[in-house]
């Protein structure tokens, strides 16, 4: 949880929740670029469509995410 210098939460538990959950897959989304490519130089289709597939799924869910953290910090909750 961040917090200011007094001690004091500077954002809710959800949202610096939210926000983490964000960036890991945000991140996750990026480096699938270097396994897909990866796979695609050791000439594996099995392991090249499960990566592109979990590449798409991780993208989803990062916008699913930045929905609810949209909700949350205009709300503080959902």
């Amino acid at each position: 949880m961040a917090e200011s210098n007094g001690g004091t939460k500077v954002i809710g538990d959800l949202e610096y929740d939210l926000l983490a959950v964000l960036k890991n897959k945000s991140d996750a989304v990026q480096l699938y670029d270097q396994y897909i490519q990866d796979a695609q130089q050791a000439d594996s289709q099995p392991c090249l469509e499960l990566l592109q597939k979990l590449q798409r799924e991780d993208r989803e869910h990062a916008q699913q995410v930045r929905q609810h953290l949209q909700e949350v910090m205009q709300k503080g909750k959902m």
